[in-house]
């Protein structure tokens, strides 16, 4: 029912702005998601280091859950003891971000020195938007690492432009280097959000960006799918791939983190990629 190309794309990030769901809510939505017609469509729960006690509290029983470490790899081992001892908590991977002061030689020595702690782990390194982008990619090409691109955020600065953002993935692709897409993917087609006039990635511009990249596309093409919003068209190039170009593609683009399921899943049945046979569907009344 859903293609190699959509299965696991969507992690829960509940937790995170715009949503910015209470725990109890995201705890009990992400069950009935993982219990639910679409679930293959559905990754692990985002949950951010810094409230792993709030977790604790909670006694989430069986829950599979990706990390992210906002301060850097220094909080990963810590978090990782904490939740060794949560029943039922299984922790899958790691985000982890380069913190804004300290430079690339430093970060890679403090995740090195952990790798005893994350083997086994997918570990993803957030790839700054500034000068240390290059270095820290050059560092993750042939490393067990892979890269967390920043597609967008509650400001208009936050999001990257055509053009950074097709060299981020061309520059992935060509090392090698796996990747995941985090915030501001809220809709499947290049839009212009109506409340704030922010500029949005589509997440299937991404999927399709991805496809003529590892085709050797050059930066201008990428640009130009990334800028496209005819979403019919997005979804039908995406549709007419092969089951072997839809592996390759996600194993290039592993995932996206979004605050909400049932958007991106309502718009993946409005294009014809997944069956009407999974509407209706709400925040509320998924199943």
């Amino acid at each position: 029912m859903i293609s190699a190309l959509l299965r696991g794309l969507c992690d829960d990030a509940a937790l995170f702005p715009p949503g910015n769901a209470p725990l109890p809510a995201a705890l009990t939505a992400h069950a009935r998601y993982r219990d639910s017609e679409f679930a293959a469509l559905v990754g692990p729960l985002i949950f951010p280091v810094p409230r792993l006690a709030e977790l604790a509290d909670r006694s989430p029983g069986s829950l599979t859950v990706v990390f992210t470490a906002p301060a850097g790899p220094g909080t990963v081992a810590p978090a990782l003891e904490r939740a060794a001892v949560l029943d039922g908590l299984i922790v899958t991977g790691l985000e982890i971000a380069v913190p804004a002061r300290e430079s690339v030689v430093e970060f890679f020595a403090t995740l090195d020195s952990i790798a005893g702690r994350t083997a086994g782990l997918e570990v993803y390194v957030e790839v700054p938007r500034d000068e240390r982008r290059a270095a820290v990619l050059e560092r993750l090409a042939g490393s067990p690492y892979a890269a967390k691109f920043r597609t967008g955020g509650i400001v208009a600065a936050a999001y990257p432009d055509e053009r950074e953002l097709a060299m981020a993935v061309r520059s992935a692709v060509a090392a090698g280097v796996p990747f995941k897409a985090t915030a501001g993917l809220h809709h499947a087609v290049r839009n212009t959000d109506p409340t704030t006039g922010f500029e949005q990635h589509g997440f299937l511009n991404l999927l399709l960006a991805t496809h003529l990249a590892l085709a050797g596309a050059d930066t201008g093409a990428l640009e130009a799918v990334l800028a496209n919003r005819n979403g019919a068209g997005v979804a039908a190039e995406l549709a007419a791939l092969s089951e072997a170009e839809e592996k390759a593609v996600r194993g290039a683009f592993r995932s996206f983190g979004t605050c909400s399921i049932s958007d991106p899943l309502t718009e993946l049945v409005d294009l014809n990629l997944l069956p009407a046979a999974l509407r209706p569907v709400s925040e509320s009344s998924a199943s």
